[in-house]
């Protein structure tokens, strides 16, 4: 089974008796992605993706010059992870891993979970490597990988790729897939890698049309391969069309970070930027303070928080609500001046040591982590800033927009302390 003319003449000079054997059949992998490219922001929201933020996407193939098991026998990927948490903010870029299959059976996924367990709650997620991860490639805005066929495809779909292991002696020079290995930028693992993410976003679409080396029969696939079938078995092929197997809707995966995360905030009047990442950021102004999930793993993360933070429906009776957690936290932590209850996708209640219980509300527009407006509000506050009784509209920007958030004091009845 062939997808493209131009492999008839390669078979033809390693194994010149095969050829009378091949059936030029497309690539029905392919004609999938293409079907499914008008539900690309449903694949985008089903991994979490925030309106403005980019999807970046990072790829190994299974053999040991594959990005999970280069740079001279260390993997380059586990050490790329925790420096991609730390230089790309947490509200501008989502990151999610699709590791070939070979990958799981080999290492067994206990393993995979624990080599990349710091990453995953610094927010990674591993994609399903057999039902989900061409979802993932039309959701993504730009893909770190090797000279696998994911990356190749990708590039396909016009997904700017950037290469940080090319397995040059794995490859035939003369496949379109070594052609594109060899156009395509390189990751360099001793610059900043944002610099180099942005660089190739700003490339936008790799320039070739490498969609037209992937298949000469693009959507045709399943009326190539059915035809083959039943002349096969000398039989009249049914009179409807033939056709694939949509690509379904993944389930949903939202970040979920339980890593301290550190807090930049620049305050102007009632205009606060938010920047947060894993590492302490140095230069650039501003304020930092530590925003620390409840979960996390390590105990004493809550002991240097100046913000907790969770997430859970409204009315969780094992919480005893958004005032009662929010309460329990701050005397439980004394050194903590925030707590942030994350109730909903644009909402969060928000106790401030010393200055009372908030609500947090943004439109659906919005579209930012309610725990980024926590922080806004707690750095505004931290400057001096006032709720009156009528409330106040604070402009949180982050990386991805801005995003006005209606701020109002929660009613003494329902703030007070249990």
């Amino acid at each position: 089974m062939l997808s493209h003319p131009e492999q008839s003449a390669r078979l033809r000079e390693v194994c010149p008796e095969a050829v009378e054997s091949t059936v030029l059949a497309g690539d029905p992998c392919f004609d999938r992605m293409l079907a499914a490219r008008p539900y690309r922001d449903r694949f985008r929201r089903a991994l979490g993706v925030r309106r403005g933020q980019r999807l970046l996407v990072l790829n190994s193939t299974w053999n040991p010059e594959g990005l999970f098991g280069s740079e001279g026998g260390q993997d380059l990927l586990p050490s790329l992870l925790p420096r991609l948490a730390a230089e790309l903010p947490a509200d501008d870029y989502r990151l999610a891993a699709v590791l070939h299959p070979n990958i799981w059976h080999g290492h067994g996924p206990g393993q995979i979970h624990a080599w990349l367990d710091q990453a995953r709650r610094c927010g990674l997620t591993l994609i399903d490597p057999v039902h989900s991860w061409r979802q993932a490639l039309l959701a993504a805005d730009v893909l770190l990988g090797d000279f696998g066929a994911v990356s190749f495809y990708a590039a396909a779909l016009g997904v700017p790729v950037l290469l940080g292991a090319t397995g040059d002696d794995r490859l035939d020079p003369e496949t379109p897939l070594a052609g594109f290995v060899r156009e395509a930028p390189r990751l360099d693992p001793h610059r900043s890698l944002r610099d180099q993410v942005e660089e190739v976003l700003g490339r936008g679409r790799p320039p070739r049309d490498h969609a037209a080396s992937v298949t000469s029969s693009p959507g045709r696939s399943a009326e190539l391969l059915r035809r083959h079938f039943y002349a096969l078995m000398d039989l009249p092929e049914p009179p409807a069309p033939a056709l694939l197997e949509r690509l379904p809707l993944p389930p949903h995966e939202p970040p979920r970070r339980t890593h301290p995360l550190h807090v930049r905030t620049r305050v102007r009047r009632r205009d606060v930027t938010v920047e947060r990442s894993t590492e302490q950021p140095y230069g650039g102004g501003g304020t930092t303070h530590l925003a620390v999930h409840e979960d996390t793993r390590d105990p004493g993360h809550l002991e240097l928080a100046d913000l907790i933070v969770r997430e859970g429906p409204p009315d969780d009776p094992r919480l005893g609500g958004a005032a009662s957690w929010t309460a329990e936290v701050l005397r439980r932590h004394p050194r903590c001046s925030a707590a942030a209850y994350v109730s909903g996708p644009h909402t969060c209640t928000v106790r401030v040591a010393g200055h009372g219980v908030f609500t947090l509300t943004a439109a659906p527009e919005a579209d930012a982590d309610p725990a980024a407006y926590a922080s806004s509000l707690y750095a505004w506050l931290s400057k001096g800033g006032r709720v009156g009784r009528r409330g106040v509209t604070l402009r949180t920007h982050t990386g991805a927009g801005v995003h006005p958030v209606t701020v109002a004091r929660l009613p003494d009845g329902l703030a007070a302390q249990p």
